[in-house]
């Protein structure tokens, strides 16, 4: 095990990615924020972070929320005026 040093930070996400995030996490029994921080490591390597059943899980999840984006959206995404 490696140590680190977490600092807490507000972090603003997508409603319906963070729900599926969250329902992720407690599937695989972590913290919202240990998966996050997964999915950047493997991203940074250029490497899957999901192997295909928890991208099926992913998928059922996604369904549940009415998620719909995707990774082409990502630098489109704005938000709408309270």
């Amino acid at each position: 095990m490696k140590r680190v040093e977490r600092v807490q930070t507000g972090l603003r996400l997508e409603k319906r990615l963070l729900k599926v995030l969250k329902g992720l996490a407690e599937h695989l029994e972590m913290p919202v924020s240990e998966l996050i921080e997964g999915i950047a490591l493997h991203a940074f390597e250029g490497r899957a972070p999901f192997g295909e059943a928890t991208l099926g899980k992913i998928a059922q999840l996604k369904a549940v929320y009415d998620l719909d984006l995707t990774a082409e959206d990502s630098h489109k995404l704005t938000e709408e005026p309270e």
